[in-house]
């Protein structure tokens, strides 16, 4: 019998990457960000997301330079092996990792209770569990049929974003927009900061997971090339996305009706076109687009991250497997779903400070993205010292001071989401501690066997 194949196979453009980067991350533009007006009120939300902007606008022109440098599956796992050691690398692996298992289950429930809404008989974690099937085996499939599918809904739910803008653009009003801006705070002060610092997790929703696209590097037919344009258009496609969603969304009416709903979007047109408008009907059912594509998109991403570290020697070696038809990692896709699945028949039984298991775990992959961004952006300016003669096709332009605003910011907004969840950042911890104990036991035995 022959092993099973090791290699991925290349068959992604940069048109596939950049809708794998936007898809990634799209369903943030649909729910999860309003609760930030609850906590900071509209001005001090578009406070929050300026900064939060502002990191990851810095983080991917910088981040890229890695990309292209090393293009492996790995991604901020073998940067920062390859810049700070094994520990180092299992570290920022782990951190990824937590950040891509973490996240789809939240997705699918959504997912789950939006099916819930038009079909009552259908249970939301049945459907979120039908979701998880469903697009583990598309992953299974093959990258191209993956990385297409996944295109061609997130191109319909940019579409679906730009026509809701369209449609509540005659009724915008500035006025609705700024009244009681700073969310209660009568001007911007340190009662209004507050707000800001606890509004950044939300912000960080309107981005979480663009920096995916680097587990998908090694599968890119020219990843030199592919990447910057990937990265660079992705990032600004959801700056653009998330600014005009937000300000049309909040301008519409009294944004304080929108501010604890997870669907704000048909909320806030259903003002402008009516309860039974053909427009608000289509927004509902194609909405569904931006969660898939997301759902979609951090399963190949978290298959990939858990390859790597397989292939390391830090996880089972049966999770470095390969289809031997499909050339995808088809163990690594399971285990991961398994974990998800598992978070989405936990929901309604464990509960942490008052939240669902799925709340928590989203904060938990908030803290793994923080973690894994400074990790990145320390690896990078290590790489600069210890390897200046490594082939770089892209470098990180302002080098040194747009890595640095990525690191910088990265540590503000850790220290922000520490402060308003400390007990979940205390589990946090614990979790990556044991994992990177056992992982590092591991290691040795298999390097020692």
């Amino acid at each position: 019998m022959s092993s099973s194949p090791t290699h991925l196979s290349k068959s992604l453009g940069a048109f596939h990457l950049w809708g794998i980067a936007v898809g990634l991350v799209i369903s943030g533009e649909y729910f999860g960000w309003s609760y930030g007006w609850a906590t900071a009120g509209t001005l001090g939300f578009l406070v929050a997301t300026v900064f939060v902007a502002i990191i990851y606008t810095a983080f991917i022109f910088s981040f890229t330079e890695l990309t292209c440098a090393i293009p492996h599956a790995g991604g901020p796992f073998t940067y920062s092996a390859r810049a700070l050691g094994p520990l180092g690398g299992l570290i920022a692996g782990l951190a990824t990792l937590v950040e891509f298992i973490f996240a789809p289950p939240a997705i699918a429930l959504a997912i789950g209770a939006y099916l819930n809404v038009q079909f009552p008989t259908l249970s939301p974690q049945v459907a979120a569990f039908g979701a998880y099937l469903i697009f583990m085996a598309l992953n299974i499939a093959g990258v191209r049929i993956a990385a297409t599918f996944e295109l061609f809904i997130t191109i319909a739910a940019i579409i679906e974003l730009l026509v809701f803008m369209g449609v509540v653009a005659p009724a915008f009003s500035w006025g609705n927009f700024l009244h009681d801006g700073w969310g209660g705070a009568p001007h911007f002060g340190w009662e209004a900061m507050g707000g800001i610092f606890a509004a950044i997790p939300f912000a960080i929703w309107f981005f979480l997971a663009i920096e995916g696209v680097a587990m998908a590097a090694e599968e890119a037919r020219d990843p030199r090339r592919a990447i910057p344009v990937a990265y660079i258009a992705g990032v600004l496609t959801l700056v653009t996305l998330a600014f005009g969603v937000m300000l049309f969304a909040g301008g519409v009416g009294d944004w304080h009706a929108l501010a604890n709903l997870n669907d704000p979007l048909p909320q806030a047109m259903k003002r402008v076109v009516g309860a039974h408008s053909d427009w608000l009907h289509m927004l509902v059912w194609l909405g569904l687009f931006g969660l898939v594509a997301s759902l979609h998109g951090i399963i190949m991403g978290y298959a990939r991250q858990m390859f790597a570290l397989a292939r390391a020697g830090f996880l089972p070696s049966v999770l470095g497997r390969v289809h031997p038809r499909f050339h995808t990692p088809y163990a690594a896709t399971l285990a991961g779903g398994v974990i998800g699945i598992a978070a989405i028949f936990s929901d309604n039984v464990i509960s942490i400070n008052g939240q669902s298991l799925t709340a928590t775990l989203v904060t938990m992959s908030v803290f793994g993205a923080l973690t894994m961004y400074v990790f990145s952006m320390i690896s990078l300016f290590r790489l600069r010292r210890t390897e200046p003669d490594l082939v770089r096709s892209y470098r990180a332009p302002l080098y040194p001071v747009l890595p640095a605003i990525a690191l910088g910011g990265a540590l503000v907004a850790l220290s922000a989401v520490i402060y308003y969840n400390v007990e979940i950042f205390c589990i946090y911890l614990a979790v990556m501690a044991v994992l990177t104990g056992v992982f590092m036991a591991r290691a040795r035995r298999v390097r020692a066997a």
